[in-house]
């Protein structure tokens, strides 16, 4: 029999594991408001149904792509959820475009998608997803207790 798929935790990282699973409030995942900033160049936010707001840098967004191909090479490198992948030393760096969607489209009630000046377009972010990766300080803060 193989092992391949299982994994050992203790007790404290099952209940970590759980609790990041939970349901969130339907209010927590329901947008009032989006604004994709794509002029100004400066993320995006939502205003949720339970009064709390988040913002996202677009390189953030980028970083955290929730499809599986970027998935996959964040959990083979070990990088948590929106850290860019660490660039490689040169003498002379190229300059690259700032990181920013060429478009956003509405997913049917639940999500948002970009399609990214990098040429990258199959992330498709949920609310749920979004709202669980909220970057304002009060929900970093209760992330990292």
């Amino acid at each position: 029999m193989s092992h391949e798929g299982f994994r050992l935790v203790s007790e404290e990282q099952a209940k970590r594991a759980d609790a990041a699973h939970a349901p969130l409030p339907r209010e927590a995942t329901e947008p009032v408001k989006v604004r994709v900033m794509k002029t100004e160049g400066t993320g995006m936010q939502i205003d949720w149904r339970d009064g709390h707001a988040s913002h996202w840098t677009f390189a953030w967004l980028r970083t955290a792509c929730p499809c599986a191909t970027c998935h996959d090479e964040r959990e083979k490198e070990g990088r948590p959820v929106g850290v860019a992948r660490p660039e490689p030393a040169s003498l002379l760096p190229l300059y690259k475009d700032p990181v920013r969607p060429d478009s956003a489209q509405q997913v049917g009630r639940y999500a948002i998608s970009f399609n990214w000046n990098d040429g990258h377009t199959s992330g498709i972010y949920s609310w749920d997803y979004l709202r669980r990766h909220c970057q304002c300080a009060e929900c970093k803060a209760a992330a990292t207790a």
